[in-house]
């Protein structure tokens, strides 16, 4: 049971982690659209769910803490508080500190730290003067919450029990096995509310010879006071909804309440369910409960209106029934069905990834077999399996790719923070939040991208006073977008700020004695230097960067995932930082080469043709090192050269025509052996920095082919094509000086 109990702490651990996050989005959302109640409801909900959730493990210091927020947030939901930009500041430092509470209880089973403890306390205390009150009245308040939560009753008042909510629970045999303890949800009604009367009902133990002492055999009838709506109540046994019934029956006094509200409700064709979920008799796991109910009357040749269900099952009062049914006089049941997702653990898809990968070296195994047997009815069938096998891969990786979008919309925070930090006035905006890449890439690329905007936000834009003495704007604009180009996805940070001063950075690597004074670079190469390590350009070292360390490491980690970075920039106008990433790390659709006996895979992608190298491009590339390709210059590099591949002639020889980054460039090859799929196998330490490859995999012969790193040869093609034509050059000009 500990295990499951364990499985229960997690999933609330991950639940809190995204109700959070939706909360931040929401806070950051008010920022600019105070006036949206909807998102203060959405913020309110998802701080009742986590404190609800925490009260049933017996988390304490979670509920005490969240309890404050939520008042803070029913005020401002009852519009008796306007939000501000003071309320979203404390709010954000709120969830943050959530965060922080629920992943130490969940992780540790222990009391929280002093130092949460005293975080808590100041916290509360700026919450509580956002609702006018002394935070002497705030620890009162929070004492009064978390004492004597072993109560179940109270003193007699002036109410008669129909004044009061009835909650009638009947728990289910397997909720103890479950890790789940019935006390503990009762204890928690006490935080909303009071228990005026309880009745514990035992009509369904057995004998003391057949208890099993895992189960559970009670039932409750409960009075309870409270303030709260029917839904708040409920949500109190969210996390035990499917081990338990709940009925929940309103006091008398509120039916007055409920048939006025179903008459101001809008003229609109609403089926019955639909009305009395708007004026909040039913919550919508009762509508949801009955209509299953009269699905399976109506399964059984019996049809009953909806409205009669709920009478019958004491859930809905007659009068509030007869009511609605006047407001829309057309009732059909409908049951609406629901999407449900599934959480898989992310070693379990990892596993799952490994064994696809194994699936299809095993297929290209078969495949080659089938060939050598000349077997039609075989190669046919293997040509099925290959096929299957295929759709498998795609469906497997697709399990894995996710949207950028929400890696993007956490820099709503950052920028929101930092911007306040430096004084200056940012505004963040966003594009192509939809663009799917690999789960683990996305995982790596936060880091990276922090540095990246910390740094554009801290050295690029300029403060408010500098951009209008310059005819700028007064706020700076930073944008994060990304987008598929050639097999890769293309991720882009820009700003409009003052961009990047090459004298300054040249001077600056000559300094550090990362340059000779007098060598010549292009302007991607000089900028490319804001990447080495200790490099800085910053007048003054800041809580944010200037220190000349992350961008050598954004570089390293970018490359690490077999991506690129480049530089554009325009001084007085801004910079753009351009990542390029593969869409996977897995498994990739491959071109094989073949140079003498060794096998090369270029990945798909980036191949846009293949062509023949004539015996005049031949022997014109004895002494340099491009072709004309149709009236354009294609720089190459022959594979035989690069990996050594010894002095021999070949008869016929091939170039596939590869891009990247909008740069096109030739490989040379003996042979072009078709496509194929291809796993990714990563080299080992001792490999790693070998230029020109990116991987390795096993074909289906049990042979190992090199996986080429194609942007690294289509900048070394460019590199050695500059290199000829200055060589070119001037050697022309020695014969005319000779002359």
């Amino acid at each position: 049971m500990s295990d499951e109990m364990d499985a229960a702490r997690q999933g609330f651990q991950v639940e809190a982690e995204e109700l959070l996050e939706d909360m931040e989005e929401a806070l950051l959302h008010l920022e600019n659209e105070p006036g949206d109640m909807d998102a203060v409801s959405a913020i309110f909900r998802a701080a009742h769910t986590i404190k609800g959730t925490a009260g049933v493990f017996g988390f304490d210091d979670v509920v005490s803490f969240t309890h404050v927020a939520e008042s803070l947030l029913d005020l401002i939901r009852d519009e008796e508080i306007k939000i501000n930009d003071d309320i979203i500041a404390v709010l954000l430092k709120s969830g943050d500190h959530m965060a922080d509470l629920v992943n130490y209880v969940v992780e540790t089973e222990a009391a929280v730290t002093e130092e949460l403890l005293t975080t808590s306390n100041e916290l509360i205390s700026q919450l509580e003067a956002c609702m006018g009150k002394s935070s002497g009245a705030a620890g009162s308040e929070v004492e009064e919450q978390t004492s004597n939560v072993e109560a179940v009753s109270r003193e007699e008042t002036v109410k008669t029990n129909n004044d009061y909510w009835h909650i009638s629970l009947r728990f289910g045999l397997e909720v103890l096995k479950g890790g789940m303890d019935p006390q503990s949800f009762i204890r928690y009604l006490q935080r909303i509310g009071e228990i005026v009367s309880i009745t514990t009902l035992v009509d369904n133990v057995p004998a003391l010879n057949q208890i099993d002492p895992e189960n559970c055999y009670l039932g409750f009838e409960i009075g309870f006071d409270s303030d709260e709506n029917k839904e708040s109540i409920e949500s109190v046994f969210d996390f035990v909804k499917e081990d338990c019934q709940v009925r929940i029956l309103p006091p008398d006094s509120l039916i007055s309440e409920y048939l006025e509200l179903i008459r101001e409700l809008p003229e609109e064709d609403w089926m019955l369910g639909e009305i009395l979920l708007k004026s909040k008799v039913l919550t919508r796991k009762e509508l949801q409960s009955m209509l299953t109910v009269q699905q399976s009357i109506t399964k059984s040749g019996n049809e009953q209106p909806l409205g009669k269900i709920l009478v019958d099952a004491g859930v809905v009062d007659q009068q509030v029934v007869s009511a609605a049914v006047e407001k829309q006089q057309v009732v059909r049941g409908k049951k609406k069905g629901e999407s449900k997702s599934v959480r898989v653990d992310a070693v379990k898809l990892d596993a799952l990834i490994n064994l696809v990968g194994e699936l299809v070296i095993a297929n290209s195994s078969s495949f080659l077999l089938a060939e050598k047997s000349e077997n039609s009815e075989l190669m046919e069938a293997n040509s099925i399996t290959a096929r299957l096998v295929e759709e498998i891969r795609d469906s497997a990786l697709r399990l894995r790719m996710v949207q950028i979008g929400d890696t993007f919309n956490r820099f709503q925070r950052v920028v929101r923070d930092v911007s306040r930090e430096l004084g200056k006035d940012i505004e963040l905006s966003i594009s192509g939040a939809e663009t799917e890449l690999d789960k683990t890439v996305v995982e790596k690329i936060g880091d990276p991208l922090m540095h990246l905007v910390r740094n554009s936000m801290d050295h690029g834009i300029e403060s408010s006073e500098e951009r209008e003495s310059n005819a700028k704007p007064a706020t700076g604009k930073l944008s994060l977008s990304a987008y598929h180009d050639s097999g890769s996805i293309v991720i882009e940070v820009t700003d409009d700020g003052r961009g990047l001063d090459k004298e300054k950075l040249l001077n600056k690597a000559i300094e550090k004695g990362l340059l000779k004074e007098g060598v010549s670079l292009t302007d991607a190469e000089i900028y490319r230097l804001i990447f080495e390590a200790g490099l800085s350009t910053a007048k003054e070292v800041t809580n944010i960067s200037g220190r000349g360390v992350g961008m050598d490491v954004v570089k390293r980690n970018i490359e690490s995932l077999r991506g690129s970075i480049d530089v554009e920039s325009e001084v007085g106008i801004g910079s753009t930082i351009r990542i390029r990433l593969p869409l996977t790390l897995a498994i990739i659709d491959g071109f094989l080469v073949g140079v003498e006996n060794a096998s090369y895979v270029i990945p798909l992608d980036t191949v846009i043709e293949c062509v023949e190298l004539s015996e005049e491009d031949r022997l014109a590339s004895l002494d340099r090192s491009y072709i004309n390709l149709r009236g354009e210059v294609l720089p190459f590099i022959r594979l035989r050269e690069m990996f050594q591949h010894g002095n021999g002639t070949v008869s016929r020889e091939n170039i596939v025509v590869v891009q990247y980054a909008g740069k096109r460039a030739g490989i040379v090859v003996d042979e072009l052996l078709g496509e194929l799929q291809t796993v990714i196998k990563p080299l080992g330490k001792i490999f790693s920095q070998l230029s020109g490859i990116s991987g390795s995999t096993i074909l289906g012969s049990g042979e190992v082919a090199v996986i080429l790193d194609v942007p690294a040869l289509v900048g070394r093609a460019a590199e050695s094509e500059s290199s000829t034509i200055v060589k070119g050059a001037t050697s022309s000009i020695l014969q005319i000086s000779s002359h």
